[in-house]
């Protein structure tokens, strides 16, 4: 299982002017323009990816930043679905990316 969080205006996906080369459980080689993060359900533990639904870019931010400095930036596992601190802190870095790169009144939709 897993989130596909999406950064929306009037109901469309946002498209970024240049495609951004950021991974999650599922990815697009070369990059995306569009404004689109899957993360897997595992790492819940560490933070409630799902509380993000309905927010604006600006308003994730503010959430995603603490978060993040929470989380041990070192404790990585290569493999993805292992749900260590480092690995959920590089989701929510790029979904920061993502924050930073739309329209700040973008809101986010969580399948």
């Amino acid at each position: 299982m897993s989130w596909d969080i999406y950064f929306e205006k009037n109901g469309e996906t946002v498209m970024l002017d240049e495609p951004l080369d950021i991974r999650g459980g599922t990815y697009c080689m070369g990059g995306t323009r569009e404004a689109w993060l899957n993360v897997t359900w595992n790492y819940g533990k560490h933070f409630r990816f799902g509380e993000l639904d309905k927010k604006t870019a600006a308003e994730a931010i503010m959430v995603l930043v603490p978060a993040a400095l929470r989380l041990n930036a070192s404790d990585t596992d290569p493999d993805y679905w292992k749900p260590t601190e480092g690995n959920v802190r590089r989701a929510i870095e790029n979904l920061l990316t993502l924050a930073r790169s739309v329209p700040a009144d973008s809101v986010i939709r969580i399948s």
